[in-house]
């Protein structure tokens, strides 16, 4: 049988289909860093061997396996080879701290974690000792290695849970997500076959590999048969030069990279800022269609923009061949393997690439209906045409940059501040991250009202991440509130605070 992307896509495990593709393509590339190559064929070698050595420090099928690691060819080594193993594997964002690590390691019971050692200024070992997390090892240069001969058979299902993704949702603590190796490759092959690309294309991962989009975009390289550029640091202009030096077709990430990309395009208008560039797609931010329309004119390029989360790699997206309106106004349509249902308003989603559910039972019942559809707590409707547009969200969750930012957690710190009486936390639309974190907060009376540095400098010493610190501080005499349960009226603080989009 003459394997094709829709043929490939049905691998029942993720090795299955790194197998495939190195058998149909073996010297092309797959992964470009800098000044390095990994073929398909070297993904399958070498990932087998880190399995062995993996094998011999006692790593077996069903052993979870945490890793916090940056965008690195290493890093998709390893991610590989325990999927060879058949290990349950718990990626952790490299910038996420002692709060959300210490949680994720007790709640998933990890037995090994992956670390960079010291890396951009912060020490990953020393943070996993403290801890005590269990069979800590360093992966950034050197990776463990072993004799293949010595591994057991590959998995030979897709089904069981192998992957436990972490997102904050509406709760102060993460939510470990569970995903199989077939909800991945589902996931994959939908972004893939909407995207309409080929192996002429030239991709980029100027995201964190930890995230759901990390295999979501490997799977698309493996059906297709293309390589990505990856950016252990992304930031702009510096990146500029490798996406030029591979000549990359495809770009993007979520809306604060089209809006990064746009602003570069600006320092040079009519010269081509990529001129391999025909594309930017994304998703996990709201995109303005303003953007949409800049980024068409002034680029020159196309602007695919998608809805997914965590649960859901991917739910709708945008179709290059479709309209200026639909491209700009919604999220695309679904593929035929994605079932939407809109229930006073809240999307529901049913199909193979949803997640199995939560590592807390009650989490999982909670979030799936007695059809089986998976509730999103996301507001929206559906076209005409199938295309989905989003309206808002029941969840009180901040999208800053394509993650999840849950306020609860924030503002439970917050109201450990003496000089805090009260607090709420909302996202504020911003062109560069999709939200910006705004803190507002009601101050006990003849209090010296505090100041934007002041709250975050409180914020890092409770160990908050980086990426949740607020970027705007509002004081109001009194947060505005409802008749009955006294609750905190937020869409009334996010009419005050929003500012047109510049």
């Amino acid at each position: 049988m003459n394997e094709t992307p829709h043929t490939l896509g049905s691998a029942r495990t993720l090795w299955e289909l790194v197998t495939r593709r190195a058998a149909l393509t073996p010297d092309r590339p797959v992964l470009l860093q800098e000044d390095r190559v990994l073929t398909f064929d070297a993904l399958r070698t070498r990932s087998e061997r880190v399995a062995a050595g993996l094998y011999g420090m006692g790593v077996r099928p069903g052993t979870v396996v945490a890793w916090q690691l940056p965008t690195r060819i290493e890093t998709a080594l390893l991610s590989f080879a325990l999927a060879r193993l058949g290990a349950v594997q718990s990626p952790l964002i490299p910038f996420y701290r002692d709060r959300e690590v210490g949680f994720a390691l007790r709640e998933s019971k990890a037995e090994f974690f992956a670390v960079p050692g010291v890396w951009r200024g912060h020490d990953h070992t020393e943070m996993a000792r403290r801890l005590g997390a269990r069979g800590v090892f360093e992966a950034y240069d050197a990776l463990p290695d072993g004799d293949p001969a010595t591994l057991p058979p590959p998995p030979a299902e897709g089904t069981s849970v192998r992957w436990i993704y972490w997102t904050s949702g509406t709760t102060s603590d993460p939510k470990g997500v569970l995903h199989t190796d077939r909800s991945l490759i589902a996931g994959g092959s939908c972004l893939a076959h909407a995207l309409r690309l080929s192996s002429d294309d030239v991709g980029s991962m100027a995201f964190p590999y930890a995230h759901i989009a990390g295999p979501d975009y490997t799977v698309m390289l493996l059906l297709y048969g293309f390589p990505a550029v990856m950016f252990e640091h992304f930031a702009l202009p510096d990146a500029l030069a490798e996406y030029r030096r591979h000549g990359v077709t495809v770009a993007g990430g979520s809306t604060a990279f089209y809006s990064m990309f746009l602003a570069e395009q600006r320092r040079q208008p009519g010269v081509r800022v990529i001129p391999t560039l025909r594309l930017l797609a994304g998703g996990g931010a709201p995109k303005p269609p303003e953007l949409y329309h800049c980024v068409v004119r002034e680029m020159g390029v196309q602007l695919t923009h998608g809805y997914g989360m965590t649960e859901a790699p991917m739910i709708t997206m945008g179709d290059p061949e479709d309209t200026p309106e639909n491209l700009a106004t919604t999220e695309g349509r679904p593929p035929a393997a994605m079932e939407i249902r809109i229930v006073d308003g809240e999307i529901r989603l049913r199909g193979e690439a949803v997640c199995q559910g939560y590592l807390d039972p009650a989490q999982t019942a909670a979030a799936f209906d007695e059809e089986g559809f998976l509730r999103t707590g996301d507001l929206g409707r559906l076209t005409g045409s199938g295309h989905l547009v989003l309206t808002g969200r029941l969840k009180d969750v901040i999208i800053r940059k394509g993650e999840n930012i849950s306020a609860r957690e924030i503002e439970d710190l917050l109201t450990a501040h003496p000089a805090v009486a009260d607090a709420a936390v909302i996202g504020l639309p911003d062109r560069a991250r999709g939200e910006m974190v705004c803190a507002v907060l009601e101050q006990p009376p003849d209090t010296a009202p505090l100041t934007l540095s002041e709250v975050v400098s409180f914020l890092r010493a409770k160990g908050l991440s980086v990426h949740k610190l607020p970027e705007r501080l509002e004081v109001v005499e009194a947060l505005p509130r409802n008749d009955t349960l006294r609750k905190v009226l937020k869409y009334k603080l996010r009419e005050r605070f929003s500012r047109p989009l510049p």
